[in-house]
C-alpha cells in the first residue's frame, strides 16, 4: 500500500488517538478556518466564470448539494459545483470524467477540481477539514462495517485525503477504507502538509499520477 510515508498500520491498538491527544485538532481547526478563508476570496473570480459556463450550458442550476456522512457519522450537505446534467445522477454510482451525463463544462472542472472549491463553505463551517478522509454517501456506510465506520468518522472529513492522493477513484471501497484508517491512525500536521502537497500534484497532473506514485 502506498501512503505519503511514515503512516503506521491501521491495525494499530492506538487507532485513531494520536489526534485527539493532542492539541492538532484545535490547531488543525484554526488553520482549515484561516486557509479556507483565503481560497474563498482567492478563487472567487474562478467561481464567478465557471458558474456561468456551468448556467450558460444548459440553463440549469449551478451548484450540487447532495447529503453526506460527517463526524461522528452525523449527515450534512455537501456543496459542489454541478458538472453532470440533471437528469443522469446516480447517487450510489462512481462517477468519472467521461461518465454519461458529464457535462463539457463538467469533464473541465472534475479534471482540475474546480467542482470541489464551494466545499470551502462546508470548511467554514465545520463539516469538512481541509485534510481528512472524504465523507461517504449514508448507504456506504454499510460497507465499512460499524467498529470501522465509527472509527473512520471519528476524525472530520476533508476535501482531500489519502486515498485521494493515492489514486482515489482507481481504487476499490476496501482499499480507500484501508487509507482512511491509516490517516486516522497517523494524523498529524506533517501528514497534513504531505496530502497537500501531494493533491496539487494530482490537480497538475491527474488522479492516475497518484495511483503510479
Amino acid at each position: 500500500m502506498k501512503f505519503c510515508h511514515c503512516v503506521m498500520s491501521p491495525d494499530r491498538a492506538a487507532l485513531g488517538k494520536l489526534g485527539r491527544r493532542s492539541m492538532y485538532p484545535f490547531f488543525k481547526r484554526l488553520c482549515d478556518i484561516v486557509f479556507s478563508s483565503f481560497l474563498l476570496v482567492f478563487s472567487s473570480p474562478v467561481l464567478v466564470l465557471v458558474s456561468l459556463a456551468i448556467f450558460l450550458e444548459d440553463r440549469k442550476g449551478v451548484l450540487f448539494v447532495q447529503q453526506r456522512i460527517g463526524r461522528n457519522e452525523r449527515p450534512f450537505q455537501l456543496i459542489k459545483l454541478r458538472s453532470m446534467a440533471l437528469t443522469h445522477r446516480f447517487l450510489s454510482a462512481q462517477v468519472y470524467d467521461d461518465s454519461p451525463g458529464v457535462t463539457v463544462v463538467g469533464r473541465f472542472i472534475r479534471r482540475y477540481k474546480i467542482d470541489e472549491l464551494p466545499q470551502l463553505i462546508n470548511v467554514l463551517r465545520g463539516d469538512l477539514s481541509i485534510v481528512g478522509p472524504r465523507p461517504c454517501l449514508p448507504e456506504t456506510l454499510l460497507l465499512f462495517g460499524k467498529e470501522r465506520s465509527a472509527l473512520r468518522h471519528s476524525v472530520r472529513p476533508g476535501m482531500t485525503g489519502l486515498a485521494q492522493v493515492n489514486g482515489n477513484i482507481h481504487l476499490d471501497w476496501h482499499e480507500r477504507l484501508e487509507f482512511d484508517l491509516a490517516y486516522v491512525s497517523s494524523v498529524s500536521a506533517g501528514l497534513d502538509f504531505c496530502i497537500l502537497l501531494r493533491t496539487v500534484l494530482v490537480v497538475v497532473f491527474g488522479e492516475k499520477w497518484g495511483w503510479k506514485n
